[in-house]
């Protein structure tokens, strides 16, 4: 039974169905959304870790926070970011100090909240300043951090010489994405560095396992006197330690010399982490190398968290697709083992271990009997955090196949406007897929991603040799002088160059704004090549919060492409006239608002705004009723879907 189990499981999809018929579930939303939706009903205004009463800063905390901006990121509710920036305010004040944090305990437990603080800073706030503050606090306690003699960072100021597993986790994500996002590229060494002690010092020569902790001083009465290394292999510290990998090379630069040794490690602990999957459940043990030995038993965040490195190390090629199959098999298993329907309408996790750790008082050994020792939780915040990412990861798997092989080919040639940056230097932006802020196209850069497409920047004009290897093609509100001091204008030869490239199967996105604010007579040139033209005319002006005066209701010739969505935000925008061989695909009263373009064997997409930029993606601004997320994600679907198979 488990051996066909797992054959119909790595070759049967759409994977929603495997998730919805296996599971024994019915329902409509995916498991991160409502898992996100039963947490925030469990804590409505603030999070209470484990047994405490009062809120406090903590790693648990950041976890959560993480989770509910991935489920952010793939939905486009502003409820989550109002959420997360809601909770972070019941502690960051001002001035960037952060209530009941303590930096002179140097805990690393208290850094992996301050990922969200990036997240907030990298938005279009008023008051985003203080987020960056709070953040540079997180950053220098890590600077100030006590190591060991080889450099690895103290997991506590009261546990000297001692490297965690958990530590890992704790601190590098974090301090990749500060490092990127702030320009400190000599960080990066050390972010190698503190991998490759936990690879010399931690990891078994025999099993491959990782050790909980390596103590460099030897006294700890836990510690191995001849390695310094604790007894036992806990689940949940190599889960850690297997997320921070993969969260890590997010942000580590493609071209630094160490990028090649983090992904080598997940190379390395992928097969141990299926070794060590029973092969009749899916699921890992709580002491992972001890099967079904009196007291073991299946703990739901380890599960979670190897489910969720492994797949996402496979989407992001880090490791073989073969590993996507392990990853499915113990997702679904959680869903049949952990997840319980609540009579509310909310969904709970249980069979989380509450705490795993070594030394203090009353002294915990690292024993086997110590681990079994711990009590279990149902929703505890170390087990949902790590759900939601798993689901995340098997939700963008069972659609990553649509872009897969294709490329998303952005202009930065024509739209070139720079701003001072975090790191205090010039930076592109308006309509980018790097910025997050409000003006930035990142959210529908990321839906194309998470359906498997890969996104590129075209910096120069193009030609031939720019043009190769892009299947999507997309201009975007050409520069005026008021813009660019010296704009580039799209030319004849331009034209030309792009006019073959859609001949011969590209598929081509040109998007204007409002005639004050696009560079018109030269784009339309270029788009009556494929009987396209942009209006001097505006509409759909918005005055104000009444953003009714912006809807546009989808028609019934325009469901081919807005499958999911149906009332559409889009103002000031320039109306289109058509000729043959363009089409209208988007009326309304009386206007053209969106057209089509079939040009040799490539298809032309337009419209008169710049609309899917992050302002009226992430719920933040518009009312809830407009449905532009969907409408993004329809879009870039139907995009992809006309990339011709011989371009793949």
């Amino acid at each position: 039974m488990n051996h066909f189990f797992k054959t119909i499981v790595r070759i049967t999809f759409p994977l929603s169905a495997i998730l919805l018929s296996l599971s024994g579930f019915s329902q409509t939303k995916p498991w991160s959304v409502r898992m996100a939706e039963s947490f925030m009903t469990n804590h409505k205004d603030s999070i209470l870790v484990g047994k405490n009463t009062i809120t406090r800063w903590d790693y648990e905390q950041g976890l959560m926070l993480k989770a509910l901006e991935k489920v952010w990121n793939r939905t486009g509710d502003g409820k989550y970011f109002e959420y997360i920036r809601k909770d972070i305010d019941q502690y960051v004040r001002g001035d960037g100090s952060i209530r009941s944090y303590r930096f002179d305990d140097f805990n690393i437990d208290n850094i992996p909240t301050g990922r969200v603080l990036l997240t907030l800073y990298q938005q279009t706030l008023p008051d985003k300043e203080k987020y960056k503050k709070a953040s540079d606090r997180l950053w220098q306690q890590l600077e100030q951090q006590p190591r060991t003699k080889e450099g690895g960072y103290w997991h506590k100021k009261k546990y000297p010489y001692q490297m965690w597993l958990d530590g890992l986790f704790m601190g590098e994500p974090f301090a990749a994405e500060y490092s990127l996002l702030f320009n400190h590229p000599e960080h990066f060494e050390d972010i190698a560095n503190q991998f490759a002690l936990i690879e010399k010092y931690a990891v078994d020569e025999t099993t491959g396992l990782i050790y909980h902790a390596y103590d460099e001083s030897r006294e700890q009465k836990w510690a191995d006197k001849k390695t310094g290394r604790s007894p036992s292999f806990w689940a949940r510290a190599i889960g850690w330690y297997a997320i921070a990998l993969v969260d890590v090379l997010d942000y580590f630069p493609k071209n630094h010399p160490r990028r090649t040794e983090l992904v080598k490690y997940l190379q390395r602990l992928a097969p141990v982490l299926v070794r060590y999957q029973d092969g009749k459940s899916g699921l890992w043990y709580q002491v992972i190398d001890q099967g079904n030995r009196a007291g073991n038993y299946f703990e739901a965040s380890a599960s979670c968290m190897f489910v969720y490195a492994l797949a996402k190390g496979a989407r992001m090629g880090y490791i073989t697709e073969n590993y996507a199959a392990d990853a499915r098999r113990g997702y679904n298993a959680i869903l049949a083992n952990f997840i319980e329907e609540e009579a509310n309408g909310t969904i709970s996790l249980n069979k989380t271990v509450s705490v795993g750790g070594l030394g203090g008082n009353p002294y915990r050994d690292g024993s086997y009997a110590y681990y079994l020792s711990e009590p279990i939780r149902k929703n505890d915040l170390k087990g949902l955090g790590p759900f939601i990412f798993a689901s995340v990861e098997m939700e963008i798997a069972a659609e990553y196949g649509i872009g897969k092989g294709k490329t998303v080919g952005l202009d930065y040639h024509f739209n070139h406007e720079f701003r001072k940056g975090p790191a205090g230097t010039e930076e592109a932006f308006h309509y980018t897929w790097e910025d997050r802020q409000h003006s930035g196209f990142w959210l529908w850069g990321n839906i194309f991603n998470e359906l498997g497409a890969k996104t590129t920047s075209i910096k120069a004009a193009p030609a031939r040799d720019n043009l190769k290897g892009i299947d999507v093609y997309i201009i975007v509100d050409p520069d005026t002088k008021k813009e660019t001091a010296n704009p580039q204008y799209i030319s004849p030869g331009d034209i030309k160059e792009i006019e073959k490239w859609v001949k011969a199967g590209g598929i081509l996105v040109l998007m204007a704004n409002d005639t004050s604010n696009c560079e018109i007579p030269h784009f339309n040139k270029l788009a009556q090549a494929f009987g396209i033209q942009f209006s001097n005319r505006n509409r759909n002006m918005v005055q104000g919060m009444q953003f009714e005066q912006g809807k546009i209701t989808v028609s019934a010739s325009a469901g081919q492409v807005f499958k999911n969505s149906k009332k559409l935000y889009i103002k000031e925008l320039s109306p289109l006239s058509l000729t043959k061989p363009a089409i209208a695909l988007l009326e309304d009263d009386g206007d053209i608002i969106m057209a089509t373009s079939r040009y040799g064997k490539g298809v032309v997409f337009a419209v008169g705004d710049p609309w899917l930029y992050n302002e009226y993606l992430d719920g933040r601004r518009i009312d809830s009723s407009f449905e532009n997320f969907a409408a993004g994600k329809d879009l870039a679907v139907w995009l992809l879907n006309k990339v011709p198979k011989r371009n793949q």
